[in-house]
């Protein structure tokens, strides 16, 4: 790396070193050769610097305690150089997910408080740490789980958990769809395969992963049965391929399965609600039938007895994205099929809400109470 400037430095050092460097001067004065005096411990040395920027401040969100949206607070923090294998990203536009509010209320724990919240954003490189080759000032990027903190102007990021954007999607689009669509990869392709003839059910289908689920089982040849809370919600998820819709405030959604199914019940429910329809979940599902939940908006399921799953063979899983994308090759195929799948049109991602990244707490609030549908973003407001 070039060397630009020198900078100085006070150091306190050891006695030691202070007798060590004594002998090297009086040796150096035996020889004739010119030194300067050492009056004091306190050294001052001439360092040369690597052509680095300094530390900058920049805003994000924070959280200094759990608790509702109020605890989302906009601060500015200290944002340093990436280190090796790092690279420091400017946040073009960043997702919502459901799994931001529950670290907000600690249904899973954030390593440290305060934390930054938000495990989704696309954004363009600004640096890179030392040695690092791959990645280049100027790319777009992306990156969905596994590092958490996206709710920030800016940020520093492991080279190896972000993803390059095709230049053909837009960032709003990859910033919609690539956590929930990476998400819901694995949740169809395999947490259970779904195959032509099978049928499914997706509860909140006109969220933002119930959406694709919708859309991408329907494309998969599957007979598609969604839930949703309003007939407003009911129209999108008939849009997005399902082919029967339950609004499950006007009727039982086990009934209406199973009248669906002809008493069969179906090969496999995706259920993000968790508490409220957990049960009914179970019961939806045919004799060996999967049972994966992978949410819990109306609150954490009561525990399930093994009993339970024996009456009928049934499967139950609690997957976590992480695992399924644990090595680089995992990570780039997930992400890869999902920009194939967005570019062949086979999911469609709808933006229909914006905020501005410094009225998160409000965005929260929205998702939270219902009120939003489709896919939710935030956007930095020095980008705006």
């Amino acid at each position: 790396m070039r060397l630009t400037s020198l900078r100085c430095y006070n150091l306190l050092l050891p006695n030691s070193f202070i007798s060590r460097f004594t002998r090297a001067i009086t040796t150096s004065n035996q020889k004739g050769r010119k030194c300067i005096p050492l009056q004091t411990t306190t050294v001052r040395l001439a360092v040369r610097a690597h052509s680095v920027s300094p530390a900058s401040m920049v805003k994000a969100i924070r959280v200094h305690e759990l608790g509702g949206p109020e605890v989302l607070k906009w601060e500015d923090v200290e944002l340093g150089d990436p280190k090796d294998g790092e690279i420091r990203v400017k946040n073009k536009v960043i997702g919502l997910n459901f799994i931001d509010i529950y670290f907000r209320k600690g249904v899973y724990k954030a390593a440290a408080f305060p934390f930054t919240p938000g495990m989704e954003a696309v954004g363009v490189v600004t640096a890179v740490g030392p040695g690092l080759t791959g990645r280049k000032v100027g790319d777009i990027v992306a990156y969905a789980g596994g590092v958490m903190g996206a709710y920030a102007e800016e940020q520093i990021l492991p080279a190896d958990k972000v993803v390059p954007v095709p230049p053909s999607i837009d960032p709003i689009v990859v910033a919609s769809i690539l956590l929930k669509g990476m998400t819901a990869q694995f949740l169809l392709r395999r947490c259970f395969k779904v195959e032509r003839g099978h049928a499914v059910l997706v509860h909140a289908a006109a969220g933002g992963v119930g959406s694709l689920l919708c859309q991408w089982a329907n494309a998969l040849g599957a007979t598609v049965i969604g839930t949703v809370s309003t007939k407003e919600k009911a129209a999108q998820a008939k849009d997005d391929g399902c082919h029967h819709v339950i609004i499950y405030k006007e009727e039982d959604f086990v009934t209406r399965v199973n009248e669906i199914t002809s008493g069969q019940g179906v090969e496999v429910v995706y259920d993000s609600v968790g508490k409220d329809t957990f049960q009914g979940s179970l019961d939806c599902l045919k004799t060996r039938g999967y049972m994966v939940s992978f949410g819990q908006s109306s609150g954490s399921p009561d525990p399930v007895p093994l009993s339970a799953l024996a009456v009928k063979s049934l499967f139950l899983t609690r997957p976590s994205m992480m695992h399924y994308t644990m090595t680089r090759d995992e990570l780039l195929e997930t992400a890869g099929e999902v920009f194939a799948n967005v570019a062949s049109g086979v999911l469609r991602v709808r933006v229909n809400h914006t905020y501005p990244l410094s009225q998160a707490a409000q965005a929260h609030t929205d998702l939270e109470s219902r009120k939003t549908s489709g896919s939710v973003v935030l956007i930095p407001d020095d980008a705006q």
